[in-house]
């Protein structure tokens, strides 16, 4: 997929352009890829909840088609979002990752939240708008916390029962209504394995494949405290020395680049890119 993509509002009325069809974190893709000529697209006749414009790709117009469950078309098949953030470039992703969050928007404010009526866009500003009650809906983010806990050459690694067998990766959590997002680090930290932290630092952030999700990054110190798994979240946790770690998280992810960042840091090596 050619590189160059600029966010912009664009009109859904104008023809032309290009697609991408998005449902539930997956996108359509044939042999060519994920993009499909717009006005042919359209006259496949796929339902389709929304149309968006979500900017330009190497000058040319781009829209997203949100539809309405996956649907069979020859010759395609549907790739994840999350497959793109393992495999593809960081330009697509971020692509993708906007496409994704303005499709996922878009299906979930179709009706007004406060009296049911229907939602229209605002042709000026990426909002929706109840024109019954004048309520408008904003994409929105929910931002979560993951990370690295420290002691030394030691790193806190941890296992959830949904992870692929063997793997271990670092922490992470929602951030709850009314803390920061360190409050949310120490928080998460005691709960899921029971120990303190101290020295809550920012390391980088993320888009991550799920809806809305904003994936902020951080090294923190031990400060104290056993390791005490919470029952149904937490599978195995443990301290791995830097020179034995576990099979880690996929690259490309941030969370494998704590990991990643922290050993380098450590040995004195070159530190890795965070992508996306």
């Amino acid at each position: 997929m050619d590189a160059g993509w600029q966010p912009g509002l664009l009109d859904p009325q104008q023809p032309g352009g290009w697609a991408l069809v998005h449902c539930r974190q997956q996108f359509l893709a044939d042999a060519n890829g994920l993009l499909f000529p717009r006005d042919w697209l359209k006259r496949q006749e796929p339902a389709v909840l929304a149309e968006h414009g979500i900017g330009h790709l190497a000058g040319d117009a781009l829209y997203v088609l949100e539809a309405e469950q996956p649907f069979d078309m020859p010759g395609c098949h549907w790739q994840s979002l999350r497959q793109v953030m393992l495999q593809g470039d960081a330009e697509t992703f971020r692509m993708l990752g906007y496409a994704s969050q303005i499709g996922t928007w878009a299906r979930q404010h179709r009706f007004c939240g406060s009296c049911g009526g229907v939602m229209r866009a605002f042709s000026h500003e990426r909002a929706m708008h109840c024109a019954r009650c004048e309520l408008h809906h904003y994409p929105r983010l929910s931002p979560s916390m993951i990370v690295l806990v420290t002691r030394g050459d030691e790193l806190l690694l941890a296992r959830s029962p949904r992870f692929v067998s063997g793997v271990y990766s670092t922490l992470a959590g929602f951030v709850e209504p009314g803390e920061s997002v360190e409050q949310c680090v120490s928080r998460e930290v005691r709960e899921e394995v029971g120990v303190e932290v101290a020295n809550v630092r920012y390391v980088g952030s993320q888009g991550w494949p799920f809806p809305h999700s904003l994936m902020l990054g951080f090294h923190a110190d031990y400060a104290s405290g056993e390791i005490v798994m919470q029952p149904e979240e937490i599978e195995d946790a443990r301290w791995f020395h830097l020179d034995a770690l576990p099979p880690l998280p996929a690259p490309r992810s941030i969370a494998r680049y704590l990991i990643d960042l922290y050993v380098a840091r450590r040995q004195g090596l070159p530190e890795p890119t965070l992508q996306g």
